[in-house]
């Protein structure tokens, strides 16, 4: 596993009409007074979110789910943090709450709150644990047991979120990288050719596999796989410069 941000998948969203309406300063739904409050403050949406000051069926959850998600792509976790609680905590459709709750685990995760990240995750699929959001947070469960050194439970959550969606590619190498920490490289090796399968290939997933090869006693083949890796990754290198 990597800290990479791709190894935490997450929603994604609504997303924004031109002119990122989102990132307007006063927002209609939460009606902020820039006499009162400073615009650039991290602190606004939640200060201005109280269930004091607006009613919750003022409150469009969808559209704060979408600011939540547009703060974690620029790197502002903390306000993620906290814009999903607020997207959970006034969603009137357990759908919303539960993708606002396993996006707050992400982020969570990107800070390496890896406590908190599994607390997220837990209240996700306490909503439902068999919807359209549950393998995802199976999934992110896992990693965030696996970061915190809960091993047993980590694969028990992989194991899990192959179940519920067996076309979900990050799982299936979560479930592969899992078991061949336990030198359970054949089996490892199945799941990380499903998931290249299933379209999610990444230089991660080539080298657990190269491992594993190796592990079998399969070096030529290892040596491929290891120069595939090297590839891919040089042109992800080349993508970023362009």
């Amino acid at each position: 596993m990597t800290d990479d941000p791709d190894d935490h998948p997450f929603s994604e969203g609504q997303g924004f009409e031109d002119p990122y309406d989102a990132f307007d300063i006063d927002p209609p739904e939460l009606e902020v007074d820039t006499d009162q409050v400073d615009p650039v403050d991290s602190r606004v949406v939640a200060d201005t979110l109280d269930t004091e000051q607006i009613p919750a069926s003022r409150v469009d959850a969808d559209r704060l789910l979408d600011v939540g998600l547009d703060y974690m792509r620029i790197n502002r976790h903390e306000q993620a943090i906290d814009t999903f609680e607020r997207a959970a905590r006034f969603a009137g459709d357990d759908r919303v709450a539960q993708e606002a709750r396993v996006n707050k685990g992400v982020a969570h995760a990107e800070l390496e709150e890896y406590d908190a990240a599994i607390g997220a995750y837990r209240e996700a699929l306490d909503i439902d644990g068999d919807s359209e959001h549950a393998a995802t947070a199976e999934t992110n469960l896992a990693y965030a047991l696996w970061e915190f050194g809960r091993t047993e439970e980590a694969l028990e959550h992989a194991e899990r979120a192959v179940e519920l969606d067996p076309r979900f590619g990050q799982a299936w190498y979560n479930r592969g990288f899992f078991l061949n920490e336990r030198g359970l490289a054949e089996d490892a090796l199945n799941c990380f050719d499903n998931a290249v399968r299933l379209g999610f290939k990444t230089v991660e997933l080539l080298k657990e596999k190269a491992i594993a090869l190796e592990s079998l006693g399969e070096d030529e083949r290892a040596e491929e796989v290891a120069q595939e890796a090297e590839q891919l990754r040089e042109q992800q290198e080349e993508q970023l410069v362009e």
